[in-house]
């Protein structure tokens, strides 16, 4: 059964009341020092392993919903994202936590996330721990 908005909000509350709602990061740059280096695929994914979808308890990369991560020059970061069935009513707080976090990712400058129906979710689409965590097989 699909969550309301007060559900998704009371699952995405931190169950310790000294926990910050905004994530904690370090202090980034707007833009990428040469020390930073290029904003990387992997950097974006390792951000986007922080947006947890609340009805399962799994990041989003581990459950296989972000399909294309493509990063212009500019450093904006255009992400292709599917949610794992199409009435699924959390897209914009995904999309939400996918903006918070990338901010803090140095030399993005930009985000752009898509949600995409095709090729359709899959279990089959999850990582190995994921599958492991949900008990599939």
């Amino acid at each position: 059964m699909p969550m309301d908005e007060t559900q998704i909000s009371d699952a995405l509350e931190p169950a310790d009341a000294s926990t910050p709602e905004e994530p904690t990061r370090d202090a980034a740059p707007d833009h990428a020092t040469p020390a930073d280096g290029p904003v990387t695929e992997d950097r974006v994914r390792e951000a986007l392993k922080n947006v947890v979808d609340p009805e399962l308890g799994i990041n989003i990369v581990d459950l296989g919903l972000v399909y294309d991560v493509d990063i212009s020059d500019a450093g904006a970061v255009h992400i292709e994202y599917t949610l794992t069935t199409m009435g699924c009513p959390i897209g914009p707080l995904i999309e939400q936590q996918m903006q918070s976090f990338l901010s803090g990712v140095p030399g993005v400058n930009e985000v752009d996330a898509e949600m995409v129906l095709r090729p359709a979710w899959s279990p089959e689409m999850m990582s190995e721990e994921a599958k492991a965590a949900l008990g599939y097989f």
